[in-house]
C-alpha cells in the first residue's frame, strides 16, 4: 500500500503555479516550477521563496529547559541569548547524527527546535526518552507553515511587505505579532545568501505567500534549494549526515562544544578528536564536460582504486560544472588531489577542492 503523503498548506498554490510536485520526506512538495537553473539564479541575483512548511517545530520550555538541552545538543546553549538562533546537532550515543537543526532561543526558559521533515517523529521520540522533570516538550509541527525568502533583495522586500519593519541581525529571531497573528522571523537560511525564514499559523500561509509573490519574489522548488546548499557545502541530513557519521567527520566541528561538559555522544566525539578521523566529507569538482554527478557514484584514485562514494552531487548553475561531496580517507586525499568518478563504466576526471564551492 502506497504511503499517503502530507500536503503543505500551500499545496494548491503550488499547483496553480504549475509546480512539479514530488514525494519528499513524507510530503508532496514542488521540486521546481519552470526551471531549476532560473530559480537558483534568482536566489543568487535577486530573491526567491521556498515553501518549508514540511519542517518540524518542537517547543521546549520550563525551568530546566536550557540545562537539559545542553546535555542533548552539541552546540553551547548557555551562550545563546534570547532572540537568537544557532545551528546544532542531535547525536546518538555513538556520536552519529540523528538530526541537524536550528535552535531558537525565544526566552530564558523557552526554545524552538526547527527539525528536518524526515526526522520529526524520530526526534520527538528521542527527546521524550531523555525527558526530565522541569522540562516540557510540545510538537507543534502541524500548527505552523514556513517559507524561506532568500537572496540579496530579501531584507528590502521584508521591509516593504511588513510596512517598515526591519529584519533582525544574522541569526537573530523576532517573535512578534503582525495584524493580530504570531510570526517567527529568523535571519537564517540554507542557500548562502542573505535572507530569512518566516513561520506563521498554517491558516495564514497563503496570505504571506501571495504577498511575497506580489513583490516579485520568485517561487523556487526543492531542486534549486539542493543546488544552492550544495554550492555552499551545506550538508543534507540522510545523505551527507547519518547516524553512522559524526559532525567531526562531516567537517562541522565548529558546531560541537566539547568543552561545555557532557552531552549525548560527547565521549565518542572526544575519542574521535583525540585519535583523528580516518575519513572526512570532502568537496569534489568535476573538471571535464559530463552529465551531472549523482549520489552513489564511486570515487576512484589515479590507479582506479575505490576511495569512497558520493553522498551528494549536482550541476552547479553558478559555476556551470559538476560538484559533489563524499567521505574520503584523509591519509590518501587532500586539496587538489586528482580523482575520478565512475559513471556507467566510464571514468570522469575530477579533483578534490576547498570548501565551499561558492563564495558570495
Amino acid at each position: 500500500m502506497s504511503e499517503v503523503l502530507k500536503l503543505s498548506p500551500l499545496d494548491q498554490e503550488h499547483r496553480d503555479l504549475g509546480g512539479r510536485l514530488v514525494p519528499f520526506a513524507g510530503w508532496e512538495m514542488p521540486v521546481m516550477y519552470d526551471s531549476i537553473i532560473e530559480e537558483h539564479r534568482a536566489v543568487r541575483e535577486s530573491c526567491g521563496i521556498f515553501d518549508i512548511s514540511h519542517m518540524g517545530q518542537v517547543i521546549v520550555s520550563g525551568p530546566e529547559a536550557a540545562a537539559w538541552l545542553e546535555g542533548i545538543l552539541t552546540n553551547e546553549v548557555a551562550s545563546l541569548e534570547p532572540g537568537n538562533a544557532h545551528y546544532t546537532f542531535m547525536l546518538n550515543e555513538q556520536g552519529g547524527v540523528i538530526d541537524d537543526l536550528i535552535l531558537y532561543r525565544l526566552g530564558d526558559e523557552l526554545f524552538l527546535l526547527l527539525v528536518n521533515a524526515s526526522c520529526i517523529n524520530e526526534d520527538v521520540a528521542w527527546l521524550e526518552q531523555w525527558l526530565v522533570e522541569g522540562v516540557e516538550l510540545n510538537n507543534e509541527s502541524s500548527q505552523w507553515a514556513g517559507m524561506a525568502v532568500q537572496g540579496p533583495q530579501a531584507a528590502e522586500i521584508y521591509t516593504a511587505i511588513t510596512e517598515g519593519r526591519t529584519l533582525p541581525s544574522r541569526n537573530g529571531v523576532d517573535d512578534l505579532k503582525h495584524e493580530g497573528e504570531r510570526l517567527l522571523v529568523c535571519r537564517t537560511g540554507y542557500t548562502g545568501e542573505d535572507g530569512f525564514e518566516l513561520f506563521c499559523p498554517s491558516n495564514q500561509a497563503i496570505r504571506w505567500w501571495k504577498a511575497f509573490l506580489e513583490a516579485e519574489v520568485k517561487p523556487c522548488g526543492l531542486g534549486a534549494r539542493d543546488s544552492l546548499r550544495l554550492e555552499m557545502c551545506y550538508p543534507l541530513n540522510g545523505s551527507d549526515l547519518s547516524p553512522s557519521r559524526s559532525p567531526l567527520e562531516a567537517g562541522l566541528g565548529f558546531f560541537v562544544a566539547l568543552g561545555k561538559g557532557e552531552f549525548i555522544g560527547s565521549d565518542a566525539l572526544a575519542r574521535q578528536k583525540k585519535e583523528g578521523c580516518s575519513e572526512r566529507l570532502m568537496a569534489i569538482e568535476v573538471i571535464e564536460r559530463a552529465a551531472p554527478p549523482r549520489p552513489g557514484y564511486q570515487v576512484l584514485d589515479e590507479n582506479g582504486e575505490p576511495l569512497g562514494v558520493l553522498t551528494s552531487g549536482s550541476l552547479s548553475p553558478t559555476l556551470e560544472k559538476g560538484i559533489c561531496l563524499a567521505y574520503l580517507p584523509v591519509d590518501r586525499v587532500k586539496i587538489d588531489t586528482p580523482v575520478s568518478l565512475e559513471v556507467r563504466g566510464r571514468k570522469i576526471a575530477a579533483k578534490v577542492v576547498k570548501k565551499p564551492f561558492y563564495r558570495r
